[in-house]
């Protein structure tokens, strides 16, 4: 399941788009920290010029967890303030996938968290503390 129509990733006004995929395990979401960073996010990025939420979905898990995948539903487009750059919104593309396997730290990524979806965290991004785990939580 992919786009069809590639999006302009030029952040516009403060706003960037990304696109992330969420992997869940026994109650759990997979989360990464980026190096220098606080903060827990999905895997996942900024899109790159011409590209797909669906491919950049695809090419930031690859580089970022080292996991091959290809069968991505839509979970929903989100937005929320950005975790790592003050004054900027985040709007996120969110994929849930299948984990083909096991996630290891890679590229800029730091740390790799089995985040429990029934425990409240203060190190989260605001985007998965706002907006998806809560949706994720409603089934």
């Amino acid at each position: 399941m992919g786009d069809l129509h590639p999006v302009d990733v030029r952040p516009h006004g403060g706003t960037f788009v990304v696109a992330a995929v969420a992997f869940l395990r026994e109650g759990h979401l997979l989360t990464v920290r980026k190096n220098g960073t606080s903060r827990f996010m999905l895997p996942g990025g900024k899109l790159e010029a011409g590209e797909s939420a669906h491919d950049a979905a695809v090419r930031e898990v690859r580089e970022e967890i080292g996991l091959e995948i290809s069968d991505l539903t839509l979970l929903g487009e989100f937005g929320a303030d950005a975790a790592n750059e003050p004054g900027h919104r985040v709007e996120s593309t969110v994929y849930l996938a299948p984990l083909p396997g096991e996630p290891v730290a890679a590229g800029e990524i730091a740390e790799l968290r089995w985040t429990d979806l029934a425990c409240d965290y203060d190190d989260l991004a605001p985007l998965l503390s706002v907006a998806i785990i809560p949706r994720l939580r409603q089934g």
